[in-house]
């Protein structure tokens, strides 16, 4: 069953008289349960296809389908609570809002409490005891792994991935990829996950390389 489709997408920023082609005629799609790392150089357009697969941008051309429904032609307000429902997004820059605790960046999403999972996350993240701290009290992968938390909180059937293992240490990237694993055996969640990082790629159900905007291969 599909859970994601992006069809003929392509992206141009525009300012002034200059244009830039970050995506060309992407066309992809990604079935439920399926865990799909994109890989390419700075540049070649993955977090710009990530943000679209979100609803996060828009598409200069073409579509996107969440669970069969075309987000592109959403208005803000209802592709924003399609994002709360179905979608997880883990971002490269944290994203983290200062003035709230670690245990509230997480919650801020959450549709329904669920302090057991929430524990859950806590401690498989290994940011368990920092609960009452501040984004500026943390480290930069213990900012990483909130923001992933935040992400998981509403059980998201998409998770979409923006580098999530760069500012961790080799042993905590092995237990975020485990855990992210675990999400597709325990709640059959389709993962997409946008690096670099060769050494991710062997965990991946399909590895799909971006270069110059275009998919060159998956």
């Amino acid at each position: 069953m599909e859970s994601l489709k992006v069809t003929d997408v392509s992206k141009v920023y525009s300012q002034k008289n200059i244009s830039l082609q970050a995506l060309d005629n992407v066309n992809m799609t990604i079935q439920r349960g399926e865990f799909v790392i994109i890989l390419g150089r700075s540049g070649s357009g993955k977090s710009t296809l990530l943000n679209i697969m979100a609803g996060l941008d828009e598409p200069t051309k073409g579509k996107v389908f969440v669970d069969g429904e075309n987000i592109s032609c959403l208005k803000e307000e209802k592709r924003t609570m399609l994002r709360r429902k179905k979608i997880g997004f883990i971002f490269q820059a944290y994203e983290l809002l200062p003035a709230l605790t670690v245990v509230d960046n997480i919650k801020l999403p959450q549709l329904k409490p669920d302090k057991g999972y929430l524990k859950e996350l806590l401690r498989a993240l290994e940011i368990e005891g920092y609960e009452k701290f501040y984004p500026d009290q943390l480290s930069g992968g213990q900012q990483q792994r909130v923001s992933i938390a935040r992400a998981l909180i509403n059980h998201p059937s998409i998770l979409l991935a923006d580098e999530p293992t760069g500012n961790l240490d080799s042993k905590t990237e092995r237990a975020v990829i485990c855990l992210l694993k675990g999400l597709i055996k325990e709640y059959n969640t389709s993962i997409v996950l946008v690096t670099h990082n060769e050494k991710l790629a062997k965990d991946a159900d399909r590895i799909i390389r971006l270069e110059d905007g275009g998919i060159i291969n998956g």
